[in-house]
């Protein structure tokens, strides 16, 4: 049974995987995605050499997560190259791409931890009854470092972006 729990709507839910911590190594995942060639896995290594802000949310099909990721997409046209952003969820790829598609997302990736939901495991997001992932955000150095790390507590509630940006530019 998980001890950490975040809240929808003030209503408790269980939060599974160790907290990852500013500092700590960023563990390895394997996500899907759909790309022009088809479906696809997708690694941290693939990331080698660039900074990464994970963009962790629960479903692109909520006011919230749709927010987040537009506003990623936002940045991200401002980013340096070596800045990459990548947002996740356990939506399928077929959905992140129609979400993508439908509102001009096309700065960032997505990826979906759908199948196996190991990337809400490793990193400390995953909450099984719903099986969707905590919003959350990640920024890995390009040493593998994780650089800045926030949980939000309220699924409802956008997370700091500024906070992740900084930390992204610091970070290269």
């Amino acid at each position: 049974m998980s001890e950490r729990t975040v809240t929808l709507k003030g209503d408790p839910l269980p939060v599974y995987g160790k907290p990852l911590n500013k500092g700590d190594k960023a563990p390895n995942f394997k996500l899907h995605q759909r790309s022009a060639k088809g479906m696809k896995d997708v690694s941290l290594d693939d990331y080698r050499g660039k900074v990464l802000i994970l963009s962790v949310v629960p479903s692109l099909d909520t006011p919230v997560c749709a927010t987040q990721t537009k506003r990623f997409n936002q940045e991200a046209a401002n980013l340096p190259e070596d800045i990459c952003v990548l947002t996740v969820s356990t939506d399928l790829p077929f959905a992140q791409a129609r979400f993508c598609g439908d509102n001009g997302i096309n700065k960032i990736e997505t990826a979906s931890d759908h199948r196996d939901t190991s990337f809400g495991e490793a990193y400390g997001t995953l909450i099984p009854p719903l099986r969707i992932l905590a919003r959350s955000l990640f920024v890995v150095g390009k040493d593998g470092t994780i650089r800045h790390v926030e949980y939000v507590p309220e699924i409802g509630n956008e997370p700091d972006y500024d906070a992740a940006l900084k930390a992204a530019h610091s970070a290269r």
